[in-house]
């Protein structure tokens, strides 16, 4: 049986780690403090990257966990959020990739997709709405897959988030 991970074939170029740290006794604890809701269900039909996710105009909700929801409490000043997620489905063990759209193989940190050593996402999405006893953060899009776990959600600061000067030469999206 093939599992998730698997499922992203090698292309000519990539160096895989010798040991998967998916097998790795965990540094750090890391917990789920929720879910996310999204309508995508396939590798295939989600978004590639957050612009791709609000150009298909689908709303995302997180669903925070009840021992964690007064910490949203403050959220709601907050325009937009940062959303840091565990994609559970992406391989762990790849640390050169070459993407589809890639003339050459690059390093996994030097890229944005999410096959890294600890494959945690970070999206930055517009808060629509927030209810904090049932837990529910409406977000105008996300790109994950239904049902992704959330590591944590913080309030984007404009003021000290965005570097108007930030360049990645020869930028590839992913």
């Amino acid at each position: 049986m093939t599992g998730p991970r698997e499922m992203f074939e090698s292309r000519e170029g990539e160096i895989r780690l010798e040991q998967d740290p998916a097998t790795m006794p965990a540094d750090g604890g890391v917990v789920f403090i929720g879910r996310i809701a999204s309508p995508w269900t396939t590798r295939e039909s989600c978004p590639k990257n957050m612009r791709a996710a609000r150009e298909a105009g689908q709303p995302a909700v997180l669903t925070i966990d009840a021992p964690y929801r007064d910490g949203l409490r403050g959220l709601e000043r907050a325009s937009h959020v940062i959303v840091l997620s565990w994609l559970q489905h992406a391989p762990r063990n790849l640390i050169v990739q070459k993407p589809r759209h890639a003339a050459d193989a690059k390093g996994v940190f030097g890229l944005r997709s999410p096959a890294r050593p600890n494959p945690i996402g970070l999206h930055v999405a517009r808060l629509v709405g927030l209810d904090i006893g049932t837990g529910r953060v409406d977000l105008d899009a996300i790109d994950v897959l239904d049902g992704t776990p959330v590591i944590d959600i913080k309030p984007y600061f404009a003021s000290t988030d965005a570097i108007a000067e930030a360049t990645v030469e020869g930028r590839d999206e992913r």
